[in-house]
């Protein structure tokens, strides 16, 4: 008979390494269970009462066979019995009834009982892995595949359920039945009825154990082809105006289904080695289940059993043999959820890059002076981006950063946000080096306009309140007005309403970047980045949310970082930075009068928005 529950994934998933990293760890599957265990154990009252009500369960299912022996045997016709015939049934019949009922009675209980444990560890784990995830420096998230990662999560979160109801709903209740009924054809008939079954089990166990084993490899390969198809087509779909620009549908399907094609030639040879599995397990089940009915049907021909035994025996078998049959499906199924589980638990494992010292404190914030002093940092050991980096940025001052593509001006802004730690010098904030006290003050003290806005699928509204979750909507609005876009949201038909879109491309490049300052207004903080904030709008509105820029910078510390040098000009200090070098610095008109670089581009960027005459 073929059984259900194979679980072969849907072909949409990333194949092996979904992070970056190598996902795959050398720990046991106890060692998994171990891992998972503080979570139950939080539950530890409702376990213990799921397992009483599984015991009661269990205990009256195999009421039952007993129960259905006495029926039988008082029913066979004997002299003298044709009164009692008449009331015994009725009273054995109630009994058998109460019994099935109490068998479901106690398996809804039971599951009823541990769903809030089962729920809630899924929940916890869930919860953590997510708020890892975010603690995780940002090489990690630029190195990983979203859609990768995002399915090892599901499928970890959904091997907590299968684990906890395969081990607790199916294992442990076949293990309990198994002993008593052991028990019971041993107190009742001769040995070699335990000796019949017990073997039976041990070679049915054996088989399936080595053959699972034996097939795990290939669901290993189906699973990680499933994963790679599911990252080309997500990574695909997020891109779709690229494949649109370039007409490359058809490129992008054949990559897919090329995929999909390997995940079939996978999931057929999966299926073989399933069907020799299910076939070598039930001439197994057939083998012991004849043996069995042969002792019991020479039992009652030579008396010493009655047709009541025989019954029993036959119903105990049939009660036994069910969950078994399904024993290679949960197998493979708790060494599936132990892999899947295992994997989070190597994500939540991973090691921050950037973590908090012991012990360290929130930023004072008494004072918003910002310096680099002597930074020298890489992104890898070979291509150094900063050298030597010393500036400051006096409190309620503007320094700007202008510099050719490349030359590590958006650095800058990562390394004081703390996304990445300094390799050489060290960065403070009012005198205190940001490593010396905790993320999320250095963070909270830091607005940023960065370059690139990447907006969450959600209501206009939304996005500029991210800057200040708890704003008011008069705050809001007020943050859009000075962001220039207030007129633009009202006018739509669902104005702060309005969806933005998955990343936000609902909206024009600057009424993203719009947005993007409004929040960063609404959050209000000490320091200020922009980093190219005005560089993907027009030059009238350039013009106008500069001024509202300059407006939102009095009496707070701001870098710019820039491209255009029409937007710096009132800087109290320009950098100029090529190849990771600061080259010059001064005010506008001092770099100017300097005839060196920064007048060069300056100079470069006046012919560019000349007017071309035809």
């Amino acid at each position: 008979m073929r059984r259900s529950g194979e679980a072969i994934s849907p072909p949409h998933a990333p194949a092996g390494d979904t992070t970056g990293q190598p996902a795959r760890s050398d720990r046991s599957d106890w060692a998994t269970l171990r891992r998972l265990f503080p979570y139950l154990w939080q539950y530890k009252w409702r376990v213990l009462a799921a397992l009483v009500f599984m015991i009661g369960a269990k205990v009256a299912n195999v009421g039952v066979p007993l129960l259905l022996k006495n029926l039988v045997d008082t029913m066979t016709p004997k002299p003298d019995m044709a009164q009692a015939m008449l009331v015994v049934p009725v009273a054995l019949l109630l009994a058998y009834g109460l019994l099935r009922f109490s068998t479901s009675l106690f398996s809804e209980l039971r599951e009823l009982v541990f769903a809030k444990a089962t729920e809630g560890a899924a929940r916890s784990i869930a919860l953590e892995v997510f708020r890892h995830l975010h603690a995780l420096s940002l090489r990690f998230h630029l190195e990983r595949q979203t859609g990768g990662m995002t399915r090892d999560i599901e499928r970890g979160t959904r091997g907590v359920h299968s684990l906890i109801s395969m081990s607790l709903y199916s294992i442990v209740p076949t293990i309990i039945e198994l002993v008593m009924v052991l028990a019971i054809l041993g107190a009742k008939f001769d040995m070699l009825f335990v000796w019949i079954t017990g073997a039976a089990l041990v070679f049915y166990i054996a088989f399936t154990v080595t053959v699972t084993e034996w097939r795990t490899q290939f669901r290993k390969t189906m699973n990680e082809l499933d994963s790679t198809a599911q990252s080309r087509a997500v990574d695909s779909l997020l891109n779709y105006e690229t494949v649109k620009y370039f007409n490359n549908e058809e490129f992008e399907a054949k990559r897919y289904d090329a995929s999909l094609d390997r995940y079939r030639r996978a999931a057929i040879k999966s299926q073989r080695t399933l069907s020799m599995l299910n076939t070598g397990q039930q001439l197994l089940i057939a083998v012991s289940l004849v043996l069995m009915l042969w002792r019991a049907t020479s039992g009652v021909s030579a008396g010493r059993m009655t047709l009541g035994d025989l019954v029993m025996v036959n119903a105990f078998m049939i009660q036994l043999y069910i969950p078994l049959n399904f024993l290679g499906v949960i197998y493979r199924e708790i060494k599936q959820s132990l892999t899947d589980l295992d994997k989070m638990f190597v994500l939540m494992e991973k090691d921050r890059e950037i973590s908090d010292a012991p012990g360290a404190q929130p930023l004072a914030g008494h004072d918003a002076t910002v310096r680099f002093e002597d930074v020298s940092f890489a992104y890898e050991p070979s291509r150094p981006i900063l050298k030597h980096v010393s500036f400051e940025i006096p409190a309620g001052k503007t320094v700007a950063v202008v510099g050719p593509s490349g030359s590590g001006k958006s650095t800058l802004a990562r390394l004081l946000y703390r996304f990445y730690d300094v390799q050489q010098g060290r960065i403070t904030i009012g005198g205190e080096d940001i490593r010396a006290v905790t993320q999320a003050s250095v963070r909270q003290a830091i607005g940023i306009v960065p370059q690139d806005t990447v907006l969450f699928n959600d209501t206009v509204r939304y996005n500029i309140a991210y800057g200040r979750p708890d704003a008011t909507r008069e705050e809001v609005e007020a943050a859009a007005k000075a962001a220039r876009i207030h007129d633009f949201i009202a006018a739509t038909p669902k104005g702060y309403d309005t969806p933005v879109g998955e990343r936000g491309l609902k909206l024009s490049g600057g009424e993203k970047q719009r947005v993007a300052i409004a929040r960063t207004l609404l959050k209000d903080p000490p320091i200020l980045i922009f980093d190219e904030a005005t560089s993907a709008l027009d030059s009238a509105n350039e013009r106008a949310i500069q001024s509202e820029l300059q407006s939102a910078a009095q009496n707070k510390t701001t870098l710019v970082i820039a491209h255009r040098l029409s937007t710096v000009v009132d800087a109290h200090e320009i950098l100029v930075l090529e190849s990771g070098v600061v080259v010059e610095r001064g005010t506008h008109a001092a770099l100017l009068a300097r005839q060196g670089r920064y007048a060069q581009m300056w100079a470069m960027q006046k012919i560019e928005a000349a007017p071309v005459l035809l």
